[in-house]
């Protein structure tokens, strides 16, 4: 009776540390690419310059289809926090953008991650924040500063 019952804690324990990188990774928001995309890992930096406009093509002069989610989802709040904005304040900055020409326009607002995820695969320079459970096959997950979803120290949550 004693075996048994050390056995069953121990696959308790086991479960647990088997599952934990799931638990970790329903937290985590990927960045997901178009699936023909080269790129294999960003840096918080690129990310960054990437979402801002700053950088506007891939390799091979491929031009960055930013692909945002809507106000008030998690996806847009990781991106927020990712460029250290208020919502106002992004909405004013590609405003400006715009604005002076350094845009021809804002990023396209999906509003579902259904719709995220066509539009990635539909644009070959596409890019979006979909949450880690939510991404399907046709796209590319792709490392921030090294890491995915899931593993400890991932950096978009």
């Amino acid at each position: 009776m004693r075996v048994k019952l050390l056995s069953v804690l121990w696959l308790v324990c086991l479960a647990g540390q088997v599952l934990s990188p799931r638990a970790a990774a329903q937290d985590d928001v990927a960045v997901v690419v178009n699936a023909a995309n080269p790129v294999a890992s960003l840096s918080l930096i690129e990310l960054r310059k990437l979402f801002s406009g700053e950088k506007r093509f891939w390799p091979g002069n491929i031009p960055v289809r930013l692909i945002v989610r809507a106000p008030g989802c998690r996806e847009r709040t990781a991106l927020l926090k990712l460029l250290n904005l208020s919502e106002s304040d992004y909405k004013q900055y590609w405003t400006a953008q715009v604005f002076r020409g350094q845009a021809d326009s804002e990023p396209f607002v999906a509003p579902s991650v259904g719709m995220s995820i066509e539009a990635v695969k539909s644009f070959p320079g596409a890019i979006t924040l979909i949450n880690a459970n939510d991404t399907k096959p046709g796209v590319k997950i792709v490392k921030v500063a090294g890491l995915l979803p899931g593993a400890a120290g991932y950096p978009l949550h």
